[in-house]
């Protein structure tokens, strides 16, 4: 740890093509922000919040749904 930061191992790098309407779109909401210094730290926690909201999203097996349904009828819902 150096001043509280995390010392975070080198991250590898790749580069995605977006249209220049959406980077400008981006260029344009970051101008006056504190909390983002480039595009890319934008796009990146832009995608990482979106990963992260599917991570979260429950999908139930047909077996559990099946079971979810029947516990529905038994209690007169369905």
């Amino acid at each position: 740890m150096i001043n509280g930061d995390l010392i975070m191992p080198e991250e590898e790098f790749v580069s995605i093509n977006i249209p220049k309407r959406i980077y400008d779109k981006i260029v344009n909401e970051i101008k006056d922000s504190t909390e983002f210094k480039s595009p890319e730290d934008f796009v990146t926690y832009v995608l990482e919040q979106v990963l992260e909201e599917e991570e979260e999203e429950s999908v139930y097996s047909e077996e559990e749904e099946e079971a979810i349904k029947d516990r529905l009828r038994s209690l007169g819902y369905l």
